[in-house]
């Protein structure tokens, strides 16, 4: 079970996830490798001195054109500085209990996060090669899939040679897992 700690420290409100362990609370820890990690930070100071700075100057200059109470520049703004803040807290939280993982220290006998393979559908013959990586850095178009979803969970832990059995929508997919690089 997961549970939200807010608080505010005068400026913007801070949350916590935390997630109970045998009546124990814990940080929740969010594997990434060190490119993930570096663009996450990026974006965050992206938006901290890019994004936030013209948008308080867009507040200013609708405000400056009068009545705020039918001001739609105005209420624009605002839903934008809303949004800027909840994505620089996001960012904040996942870079805070980011779990760094470089994949070149990693045993190669099975497949772990982080690490490279390739899979073959059994059925069409086709071979791909992805990388395991966390949610926020998946991007089936780069060849990269999340730990969390259904295909990354069927990879982890296993050797190559072995069969993967992926319950898809349209009925089971057969995968072998033909080697990791």
């Amino acid at each position: 079970m997961y549970y939200v700690r807010s608080t505010n420290d005068g400026r913007s409100w801070i949350f916590d996830i935390y997630e109970v362990n045998s009546g124990e609370l814990t940080l929740e820890r969010i594997p990434i490798t060190k490119e993930g990690y570096e663009t996450l930070k990026k974006e965050l100071e992206y938006l901290k001195k890019v994004e936030r700075p013209a948008n308080i100057k867009s507040i200013e200059e609708a405000r400056a054109h009068g009545d705020l109470s039918e001001n739609a520049e105005f209420a624009a703004a605002k839903d934008r500085q809303a949004y800027l803040q909840c994505r620089i807290g996001e960012l904040m939280y996942k870079l805070g209990n980011a779990d760094v993982i470089d994949p070149d220290s990693l045993a190669k006998d099975r497949a772990v996060f982080g690490c490279k393979i390739v899979l073959e559908n059994t059925d069409t013959g086709e071979s791909m090669e992805y990388q395991l990586v966390g949610p926020d850095e998946s991007d089936i178009e780069k060849g990269r899939i999340s730990v969390s979803s259904p295909l990354g969970m069927a990879i982890i832990g296993k050797k190559s040679g072995e069969e993967i059995v992926l319950q898809a929508p349209g009925g089971k997919r057969y995968y072998e897992l033909v080697e990791i690089l």
